[in-house]
Parts: structure tokens; sequence; C-alpha cells
């Protein structure tokens, strides 16, 4: 088994919408496995030739997987990443999966400074990430955490912000909401277990470097 794993380059990919983007990416490099989709009921999908196999997992899981080895390389969002404070090293930035990470309040209740929603209840998926921003601010916060529709929060009273992503800012507009804090940048990062990163560092190399000639081409959207 320990022969298996030192032969193959193991890279998990997240389902949803990074992993076309992902998938097509390392295609573009080579670095890619026949039937390899996000809708495959295989849970790992090979390609023995290249030596190279993917795991297709939920987002969330993608950190764990490759801070723990289970992965050599992985891709994530920059919020994810964050949130869940694995032990990976970040190589890449891949450019695409762009949003931002913001606290919006609803429109009709907007207050004149941010310091005063102190002591106010926040819904978000990330609190840990929202926690260290309102903590830079000196705000002490109640934080709430809801894994899906964050907007419903303060819709129904459960609290009175939100912290959450925007990629356009169309569903903030649609639930009377309004944007009053930037609070990170998000993209999707190329991450790398420490381990593989010394044991496997030629051939991690060398994609790396083949990824950042088809970033810097600009052919990836």
């Amino acid at each position: 088994m320990a022969k298996y794993v030192d032969d193959y380059l193991t890279i998990a990919l997240p389902k949803g919408k990074l992993f076309s983007l992902s998938a097509n990416l390392f295609e573009r490099v080579g670095v890619t496995a026949e039937h390899l989709s996000e809708k495959s009921r295989k849970l790992i999908i090979s390609n023995d030739e290249c030596k190279v196999r993917f795991i297709i997992t939920k987002t969330s899981d993608v950190p764990t997987y490759v801070e723990y080895g289970a992965a050599d390389i992985g891709v994530i969002g920059k919020d994810v990443l964050v949130e869940s404070g694995q032990d990976v090293y970040e190589l890449l930035d891949l450019g695409f999966g762009k949003c931002r990470l913001m606290m919006a309040v609803p429109r009709e209740e907007r207050r004149s400074r941010l310091l005063d929603y102190a002591h106010t209840r926040v819904a978000t998926k990330y609190p840990h990430i929202a926690e260290q921003f309102f903590a830079q601010q000196g705000m002490q916060m109640e934080y709430i955490k809801l894994n899906g529709s964050i907007e419903l929060g303060p819709l129904v009273g459960l609290s009175e912000s939100i912290v959450d992503i925007v990629e356009t800012g169309t569903t903030l507009v649609e639930n009377d909401l309004e944007e009053i804090a930037h609070i990170m940048d998000v993209s999707a990062r190329l991450i790398v277990n420490r381990v593989s990163f010394k044991l496997k560092f030629d051939r991690i190399y060398r994609i790396v470097n083949d990824l950042k000639q088809v970033l810097e081409g600009g052919e990836v959207r």
C-alpha cells in the first residue's frame, strides 16, 4: 500500500462551481484521468499511466484530505481554506472562482458606524473568519452558524447581520440587504500537503510551474 501511495500523485478536487475549472486546468498541463467527472460514482478516479489519481469530495473536506496526506494536492476557495485553519502549504492563486467575503445588513436598519453593531448577532458559515475580523475592529459579537441561505438570518430576526461570500451582489439586492464591510477577497487556491511537498517535490514543482504558465497565458476563465 505504501508503494502505491508513493508512486501516485493524489489530487483532491471540490464538487460544485470549482470542479470543472479545476479539472480543465489540470488537463491543460497533462494531468487528467479518463472519465474524470463530478457526477462519477467512483470515489477515486485514476490514470495508471501517468500515476495520478483524483478524489472528488465535498468542498469543505478538501483541506482535511490534504493536511492529513490522503491527498497530495487540492484545489479550494480561499474562504474555505482560511475558515478550516488546516495546516497546508498554499502555493498558487488560480485566479478563478473570484468573489468576496463581506458583512451585510438590512438596508432599512443600517447604522452609521460599524462599531454600532457591536454585541449583536451575526449569521454566517464562516464563524472563525468573522470572529477574527470583528476582533480586529475591537468588537464582540454573537455568532450563529448556518450552512445555507445565510441571507435569511436578518429577514426572520435570527441575526442583525450576515457575513457571507458575494459574487455579483444580486441576492443581496433581492433581499434588501446592503454590504457595509469588506472582509477579504476570495479565489481558488492550490494547496499541498507539507510532507508531500518534500517527498514529491520535483513532480509537484513541475506541475506548479506548468500551471503558472497556463495562468499567465490568460487561458483559464
